[in-house]
């Protein structure tokens, strides 16, 4: 098994707010692999004390423990159980019912040799490669098919789309939304190799379309996970007029998590 982590801030005077981890099992059966963005809040407050890189380390720690010691129980269910251990931490001294407490997309994956778990949340992707070559991506796309105008400002996304009905969902306080994320699970025999990409990672594809998945995951395969970062940095750094990025930031964090069986 080949397994390879690279993880960037999208500004060195800042901490990253994404989490990445690969859990190896001691029996050798199988594994996990946790990859989360954590979602910079605007200024103003979120009514909680703690950063989000603080939130993103106890959630993403609590989910590459819970991923390898329970094998047994389902990855939604897991989720919930790290959400209300990481709440749970701080609902004394925050205001967990805040729109903007500490909150992160999810992507998850377990294995066996009988098959692979996955789950995702938000804005991240999973790219999951058959033996024939064919790459599927796992997205849960409710955020990115919301009209331009639902998300004009911070305050309207934060009163009508997020973590609401008909919006989008991020993993923060409440251990609910963990059923709405996107799950299944693929025969082990299907599966040739699975990457992870934060937001930050799949400009490459999403916003400045150097290729497809397909071609996103042979890059990582061939170069290696950090290739695949540095290309966005290229990127960003040559779009100078902000043709391609527009009102985006220059650079996000940047996360790719890469397992080959």
């Amino acid at each position: 098994m080949r397994t390879e982590l690279a993880s960037e801030p999208g500004d060195a005077d800042r901490p990253n707010e994404d989490f990445a981890g690969v859990g190896l099992p001691a029996s050798g059966q199988g594994g996990s692999l946790v990859v989360l963005d954590g979602v910079t809040p605007p200024r103003g407050g979120a009514g909680c004390r703690h950063s989000v890189p603080w939130f993103t380390a106890r959630l993403g720690g609590a989910l590459s423990e819970l991923t390898v010691s329970l094998p047994d129980v389902p990855l939604a269910d897991l989720l919930s159980r790290a959400l209300v251990r990481t709440a749970d931490a701080h609902v004394e001294t925050c205001d967990l019912s805040h729109p903007r407490t500490p909150q992160a997309t999810v992507v998850l994956a377990r294995w066996s040799p009988e098959s692979v778990e996955y789950l995702v949340l938000s804005d991240s992707v999973l790219l999951v490669e058959s033996p024939d070559g064919a790459v599927t991506p796992l997205l849960d796309d409710r955020l990115a098919l919301l009209p331009r105008s639902a998300l004009a400002t911070d305050a309207l996304v934060d009163a009508t789309v997020r973590n609401k009905e008909g919006g989008f969902f991020t993993a923060a306080a409440d251990p609910s939304v963990a059923a709405r994320a996107v799950t299944g699970t693929l025969p082990r025999a299907e599966v040739r190799a699975l990457a992870a990409l934060t937001d930050g990672a799949a400009r490459w594809v999403e916003k400045f379309r150097e290729g497809d998945w397909t071609e996103c995951l042979a890059l990582v395969r061939k170069e290696g996970s950090r290739a695949l970062v540095d290309r966005v940095r290229a990127l960003e750094r040559a779009d100078t007029d902000r043709v391609v990025l527009g009102r985006s930031k220059t650079h996000d964090d940047a996360t790719v998590v890469y397992v080959e069986f």
